[in-house]
């Protein structure tokens, strides 16, 4: 009997099934996780937006560089260093969410908030109408600026309430317009905002309240229902508060909303209407409402709007008094925070910087 060796045999060695399907689940379970995490969330960040100096040149939408003060018929002093101005940006809308993989790096970061988006954008405002509050908030913002700013420096002008808008299915439709001046409610004079909240609610909802108005330099009286909304009786206007200053003080900033810049733009006004610099050429940055008598507001963003002010090389910040909840524990390494109220006392740190005076007996957002 023949017997041929047909050389070594390779061992049977069965596939691993087990660890095929693990991977299977495992790439399953990324694919899952990614798209989950690409998914749009019911939530907005915020973000440090521009900084502008209030005391430089912006570009307009053109391009053409322009003052962002300009007063052409004033002497105007020259100034030296930032008096920034800070805004926040707002990633997500109700058109266009930011993913759960971006929520989850805004939550990591120190100078990103992560806000619900019903906060943000209310459901029954369109993302255009809270567009274009937030325009009449800057246009507005910048006029009480101008007043507070020449009220400090001891100039005296008339001021007006007017009516800017109407919302939709407001009371007073077809009854006032934009551009009513209105000058009492039921014979009670009105010369403020604060003026016109308090005398209808004196008149109360739900009955009538004889509205005196000039219109197209015409006096005349209407008759508005004023209805509650939240325990506020409202007239169903949005009003503001029209001044005619002694002189032209322009302020240029395009595509830039909200009211919180009044305060720096009031400090850049006086700063260029008076010699020297306030700040000693330093940069401070800030950020406050502010109306005609000079209070200083809360504002939004006030976190991301420090980490701002850093990233822009300001080594000082003013910041609303009533922010200090928000700003105590939060503070970037480096910047040095002063709590506000009034613009007196805006102008008394910068004189403190200004001459190298001993800070701390300043007002300050305790410590966290």
């Amino acid at each position: 009997m023949a017997l041929f060796d047909d050389g070594p045999v390779s061992p049977v060695r069965p596939r691993s099934t087990g660890r095929r399907v693990g991977w299977i689940v495992l790439g399953v379970a990324l694919a899952i996780a990614l798209i989950l995490a690409l998914m749009p969330a019911p939530y907005v960040i915020e973000k440090p937006g521009p900084v502008f100096n209030t005391l430089g040149s912006t570009k307009d939408a053109e391009g053409v560089e322009t003052p962002l003060i300009s007063i052409p018929d004033q002497t105007v002093y020259p100034t030296k260093g930032s008096l920034d101005m800070l805004t926040v940006t707002m990633l997500g809308n109700r058109e266009s969410r930011p993913s759960w993989l971006n929520i989850l790096s805004a939550w990591m970061s120190p100078s990103e908030a992560v806000i619900p988006l019903d906060d943000a954008f209310p459901p029954n405002v369109t993302t255009e109408q809270q567009q274009q509050q937030s325009q009449i908030a800057m246009v507005d913002s910048q006029q009480d600026a101008i007043a507070a700013a020449l009220t400090n420096l001891g100039y005296t002008f008339p001021a007006f309430v007017t009516v800017a808008s109407l919302p939709t299915d407001s009371p007073a439709d077809g009854i006032l317009k934009p551009d009513d001046q209105i000058v009492s409610v039921n014979g009670t004079a009105i010369a403020s905002v604060d003026e016109l909240r308090a005398a209808l609610a004196a008149s109360g909802a739900g009955k009538p309240a004889s509205i005196g108005i000039i219109r197209d330099g015409a006096s005349m009286t209407v008759d508005v229902t004023p209805v509650d909304i939240d325990g506020t009786v409202v007239a169903g206007i949005n009003v503001s508060t029209t001044y005619e200053f002694p002189f032209e003080v322009k302020i240029q900033l395009d595509r830039v909303g909200g009211p919180s810049a009044g305060m720096m733009f009031a400090l850049g006004i006086i700063d260029k209407l008076t010699p020297g610099p306030l700040q000693g050429g330093e940069t401070v940055a800030g950020t406050g409402t502010i109306d005609e008598s000079g209070t200083v507001g809360p504002i939004g963003g006030i976190r991301q709007k420090m980490y701002g002010a850093v990233d822009a090389g300001a080594d000082w910040f003013l910041a609303p008094a009533d922010n200090c909840s928000e700003v105590t524990g939060h503070i970037p390494d480096g910047l040095e925070v002063f709590a506000v109220s009034t613009l007196d006392e805006s102008l008394a740190v910068l004189d403190a910087i200004n001459t190298g005076a001993d800070t701390s007996s300043l007002p300050t957002c305790p410590v966290g």
